[in-house]
């Protein structure tokens, strides 16, 4: 598997191609959990969601992302289902309703939030619909006839409420502030604190990484402004000082 999964990334068959700013069909019908039909738009419940792009009978890559977003969301004060919603669609075709079910049912155990039941959907879907979603986030994949296995990217993507993409994030493993970051983008605020809005002020999202960094330019404008504001209140103190020493001087 993994020499076919190398030769695929080296072909170039696999990848993720960032589509920022493009949109989701959020009317596309898939599967429930329990096998009825579902559309996007209610899975996502019209709030910010994050989408895994996955299959449930991965070995490895795609247990390590669902993995590596229950452990962030355990620390995130959010909570899904209530500020957000997640997603978990299957991008292989011939699975169906039986296995989500059973991968939903271990992740929201660990979970442990009662509204991640409404909020955390797992689904499968129609070849046609898996691939049109799979296009539109420019999500790449291979499969392997041999191993009956994909060779596939590790990223998440968040989508705002209305269904267009805001960010990536890549990787298995995903640090709670920049989910959090994101969440609060995509949300356009809604669910951002004041802390939130500082760190947006100082940290730039890289499309490269799909990790947030220290906006150097911002911090430099702002130190900048800063200066500028406390010059302009200190010559204001200084003045005001000097206009009762002038007028006591005149007065002698």
């Amino acid at each position: 598997m993994i020499w076919t999964t190398l030769l695929c990334l080296a072909l170039g068959d696999v990848g993720i191609d960032q589509r920022v700013g493009e949109s989701v069909s959020l009317d596309l019908v898939f599967r429930d959990e329990r096998g009825a039909p579902l559309r996007l738009k209610e899975a996502t419940g019209g709030r910010t969601t994050v989408l895994a792009l996955v299959y449930y009978r991965c070995p490895m890559l795609c247990n390590q992302i669902l993995n590596g977003l229950l452990q962030t969301l355990l620390e995130l004060k959010l909570d899904a289902g209530r500020d957000f919603n997640v997603v978990a669609l299957s991008f292989d075709p011939s699975e169906g309703s039986e296995l989500a079910q059973a991968r939903r049912e271990h992740v929201l155990k660990s979970y442990g939030r009662p509204s991640g039941r409404e909020g955390w959907r797992f689904l499968t879907g129609e070849r046609d619909a898996v691939e049109r979603v799979c296009r539109e986030t420019g999500f790449r994949t291979s499969f392997d006839p041999a191993t009956g296995q994909y060779a596939h990217g590790a990223a998440l993507v968040v989508l705002t409420p209305g269904g267009k993409i805001s960010r990536y994030l890549f990787g298995v493993s995903y640090p709670a502030r920049e989910l959090r970051l994101s969440l609060v983008e995509a949300s356009a605020g809604k669910i951002a604190t004041a802390g939130d809005q500082f760190l947006l002020l100082c940290m730039q999202y890289d499309a490269a990484s799909g990790k947030y960094g220290l906006a150097v330019t911002r911090l430099v404008k702002a130190a900048a402004v800063a200066t500028v504001l406390g010059l302009g209140v200190l010559i204001v103190l200084l003045s005001r000082r000097a206009k009762p020493a002038a007028a006591a001087g005149g007065g002698s």
